[in-house]
């Protein structure tokens, strides 16, 4: 059977950079299961693997365009670190915003005195990516996967059951010290390790306590766009 419009896709693969680096990966017994023709991969890797089936393997290289986009400058953007409240942010850490868009993951990049600067960018936005693809299986999607417009796995959706599926397609990705992350945001480990989600930055502060932190975007009253941090203590 040919991958096409509403068939599902079970996919493993490994994304590198044009220099070789290793930036994403699925992990062994957990590879990605998509519905194609619904947004659920990226642009270019979904239409790569139209027309193949079950045992192919083959290698694409993709440009900003076909995958995250080129950089977008306005993403950039330097806010009052007061807005953080008490939260001690730091380069790296990773927040949930609100944008006209809807919910968006910013990475803190650099922290002053009194202001600190968010990127909104996707990490591998500007990129040119090189995938090697293997697919391990072909199915016609269900009417009801196709009415939800996403895989249901063991039978159901992936927010019923306690296993986590991400809905991106491009599932990890590996930073510098070869943690891996989930490409569109959903986990990430910063430089010391601490493993963090990027829907609500978990850490935890000098008395042991674990902290959620949330950012959200406000305007003020001159119309400047900001991110707003909150966050909640909890076991």
């Amino acid at each position: 059977m040919q991958i096409t419009k509403d068939t599902v896709a079970t996919i493993s693969y490994t994304v590198t950079e044009t220099n070789g680096k290793v930036v994403g990966r699925t992990q062994t017994g957990e590879p990605v299961h998509a519905l194609i023709g619904h947004g659920f991969l990226i642009k270019g890797l979904e239409k790569a693997l139209e027309g193949h089936k079950a045992g192919d393997e083959f290698a694409i290289t993709l440009n900003p365009e076909d995958s995250y986009g080129e950089i977008d400058e306005t993403l950039v953007q330097t806010i009052d670190k007061s807005l953080f409240g008490d939260f001690d942010v730091a380069v790296g850490n990773v927040f949930e915003a609100d944008s006209t868009n809807g919910p968006m993951a910013v990475v803190v990049k650099e922290v002053n005195k009194d202001t600190v600067v968010v990127d909104g960018n996707h990490p591998l936005a500007g990129k040119v990516l090189n995938f090697l693809i293997v697919v391990e299986d072909v199915r016609e999607a269900t009417e009801e996967e196709i009415k939800h417009g996403h895989v249901h796995v063991d039978g159901h959706c992936p927010s019923e059951g306690s296993e986590h599926h991400c809905c991106c397609g491009h599932h990890h990705h590996d930073d510098e010290d070869g943690e891996h992350h989930c490409c569109h945001g959903h986990h990430h480990d910063d430089e010391d390790g601490e493993h963090h989600c990027c829907h609500g930055h978990h850490h935890e502060d000098e008395d042991g306590e674990h902290h959620c932190c949330h950012g959200h975007h406000h305007d003020d009253e001159d119309g400047e766009h900001h991110c707003r941090c909150k966050h909640h203590h909890h076991e």
